[in-house]
């Protein structure tokens, strides 16, 4: 696994397997969202084997699935609203980790500084500096 710290709340990910959630829940993670959609690729995980899994590991599981470059207001105030009731520290994951980030960071625009933001993500190695006009736009 290649678990990359955002926040003290949430680590993001590249796809995981459902045998990867119980090394997951020993790591101290109490709550798994996955941002990728079911069928993006043929040998990933469906999400309800991943949520069978991460609640037999004693995980919450939530899905809000996003399709990479067409994130959607609705689709951040999606993942803030289940991001905002699930037990923390939370595990995110999509193909990459990118979607799982970009996601934290429209979700945080209006309460953290856009440079903070594109600074933690680049230290967890997510470049989303092409994202700063819309971070810009949602701090206002």
């Amino acid at each position: 696994m290649d678990i990359r710290p955002l926040d003290e709340a949430l680590s993001s990910s590249p796809q995981i397997a459902p045998e990867d959630l119980p090394a997951i829940a020993a790591l101290g993670y109490r709550s798994v969202i996955s941002n990728r959609p079911d069928g993006e690729a043929p040998d990933q995980p469906s999400a309800a084997d991943l949520r069978q899994a991460a609640e037999a590991a004693g995980l919450i599981f939530a899905h809000v699935p996003v399709v990479g470059g067409a994130i959607s207001d609705q689709d951040i105030a999606d993942f803030r609203q289940t991001l905002a009731k699930l037990p923390k520290p939370v595990f995110g994951f999509c193909r990459t980790g990118t979607r799982t980030t970009t996601l934290w960071a429209l979700a945080n625009a209006a309460d953290v500084a856009v440079d903070d933001l594109i600074s933690r993500a680049q230290a967890a190695g997510y470049d989303l500096s092409a994202l700063r006009p819309r971070l810009e736009g949602i701090a206002g």
